[in-house]
């Protein structure tokens, strides 16, 4: 494979994963907003149209950043014990991921969510994961 092609890879892969992430990090935020607003009677059907369609649209992103790095680590292999961890740590995000389409579907249908203190500890979970992917690929501790 031309080298350039793969680092053209890496940047397309790196795009889809900061989209990504900034779908994971806001959508929790609008759960809570529409637990809050919800709780203080407040119009709160806005917050249900915008959670869908971020949701929709950061499925997508993630779907990019999961294709493109199935083909980078496909194209140049599996190396070190770092990227089994980092691998780990993908399939958490990806997890995350899915509860936040449970939160959605039960905002959408008026069911309870949790309380907006928990929504907020809940939204800090990526941020998480995500220091120790990126320390993982940065350091290649092992």
């Amino acid at each position: 494979m031309n080298p350039s092609w793969y680092l053209w890879v890496k940047v397309f892969h790196l795009l889809a994963i900061i989209s990504w992430m900034s779908g994971i990090f806001y959508l929790p935020r609008i759960f809570v907003h529409y637990v809050e607003g919800q709780g203080a009677g407040e119009d709160v059907r806005r917050l249900k149209v915008m959670a869908r369609k971020l949701y929709h649209f950061t499925s997508m992103l993630a779907v990019f950043a999961l294709a493109s790095g199935i083909w980078l680590w496909t194209a140049f292999g599996f190396g070190g014990g770092w990227l089994h961890v980092k691998l780990a740590m993908v399939l958490l995000l990806i997890g995350y991921h899915i509860s936040t389409r449970i939160f959605m579907k039960r905002m959408l249908r008026d069911a309870p969510l949790p309380r907006s203190v928990t929504l907020r500890w809940y939204n800090e979970a990526p941020v998480l994961i995500l220091l120790v992917i990126l320390w993982l690929v940065v350091v290649k501790p092992f």
